[in-house]
């Protein structure tokens, strides 16, 4: 198999004279009384879960953000299509987007694949990608020749370094001798490896075991019964919630019983409760803490509540994610003034001054020369029926 050398985060860092160019701009989807964003999300595919607790979250801040008077007097609206994880069909929807809905911002698009098909298009035409669901590096690098680059921002821990850092942590908790990976075959997958991999170079090490699997996948038997052959007594998932459940649960059922561990997208609540004994005591990269009501802070506690009475259930870190891009949407957007456009707005982010969150995370920071925001990577693990915090900080 070809080896993927991991990238290191410099690679979205430039001199700021590279960047003398000033990128086209779309400016359009703003009016005296509203400012129209898009997102796509997978309300009906394999990561439901994630789509609908994400979009739930985007419902949140959008409410709040126009019950409190809009951006600079403008309302927010947000168009939002269901794209199922499939990258043809985000493609067709970010094209509907950008040229009939006139959108003037992409924002917390969910997925790896699905973020990347579309990207040169929303790119190419002056639209703003911000803040995706996704720590794929391709959503924050930059490209000196390409002055268009500059319209794309990340906050994620880029996968590379985050899986790289959990598994040196995991190494040393566990004392594993025989490392395994099973990605999915796709974009995300492969970032994910290329963190393991840097790992295995790092260590000095040969993992005892590659194996792939393709996205939408239901079926992990092979899989299971190659690595459990090859002697794997740690098992990295480059997995979301389904193909997480169904590798571990494949395990128990053979009794193949490893040290598992996964990426911070399986780090979410649908894992712990679909799951159930199959997924206790698996390791994972945390980006936010569960919030839990009886652990949550005042504004927490609070937000949870408005989840409740708009949605009936309890948030969990995917609800976050959707709830945070807007909210750090309409940072910049304010920041940039009432004559909002594409100019005052790469401005606004390029200043190097942002909002902090109501979870802890520190203020948003960026410049003409650095395009992520990268969130402290954490290391969680599932005891007794939900995720507990066991490092704040994973040294990168």
């Amino acid at each position: 198999m070809q080896r993927i050398v991991v990238a290191s985060l410099a690679l979205g860092l430039t001199s700021a004279g590279a960047y003398a160019q000033t990128p086209k701009f779309a400016n359009q989807g703003v009016t005296d009384t509203e400012i129209v964003i898009g997102t796509h999300q997978d309300l009906s595919g394999p990561i439901k879960a994630y789509g609908v607790n994400g979009s739930n979250g985007m419902k949140m801040a959008v409410e709040e953000i126009n019950a409190a008077g809009g951006i600079n007097g403008r309302k927010l609206r947000l168009v939002m299509e269901d794209v199922a994880y499939d990258p043809k069909k985000a493609v067709l929807a970010t094209q509907k987007m950008i040229e009939l809905d006139k959108v003037f911002a992409m924002v917390g698009t969910l997925g790896s694949p699905t973020t990347l098909a579309p990207q040169p298009n929303v790119l190419a035409a002056g639209v703003f990608q911000l803040f995706p669901i996704s720590s794929a590096e391709f959503t924050y690098q930059m490209d000196p020749a390409q002055p268009q680059d500059r319209l794309k921002f990340a906050t994620s821990q880029p996968y590379p370094e985050a899986t790289k850092a959990t598994m040196r942590e995991m190494m040393k908790r566990t004392k594993a001798t025989k490392p395994c990976v099973m990605y999915q075959d796709d974009e995300f997958g492969k970032n994910i490896y290329t963190g393991f991999m840097a790992y295995m170079d790092e260590a000095k090490m040969k993992p005892a075991s590659v194996t792939t699997y393709k996205r939408g996948a239901a079926e992990f038997s092979s899989q299971v019964a190659r690595m459990k052959a090859d002697g794997c007594d740690l098992v990295f998932l480059a997995t979301i919630v389904r193909e997480t459940i169904g590798a571990m649960t494949e395990g128990r059922k053979t009794d193949f019983n490893p040290v598992w561990a996964t990426s911070a997208a399986a780090n979410v609540q649908d894992v712990v409760t679909l799951g159930k004994e199959a997924v206790e005591g698996l390791y994972a990269t945390g980006l936010y803490e569960t919030p839990y009501e009886d652990l949550a802070t005042p504004p927490v506690k609070a937000w949870i509540a408005t989840h409740r009475k708009m949605f009936g259930g309890d948030p969990n870190t995917q609800t976050i994610y959707g709830y945070n891009a807007i909210m750090n949407f309409a940072c910049y957007a304010k920041m940039a003034g009432k004559n909002l456009n594409g100019e005052t707005m790469l401005a606004a982010l390029e200043s190097g001054k942002g909002c902090a969150d109501i979870f802890g995370d520190k203020a948003l920071s960026y410049s003409k020369t650095n395009h992520l925001h990268a969130i402290t990577a954490q290391l969680h693990q599932i005891k007794g029926g939900r995720w507990v915090t066991l490092s704040r900080e994973l040294p990168m």
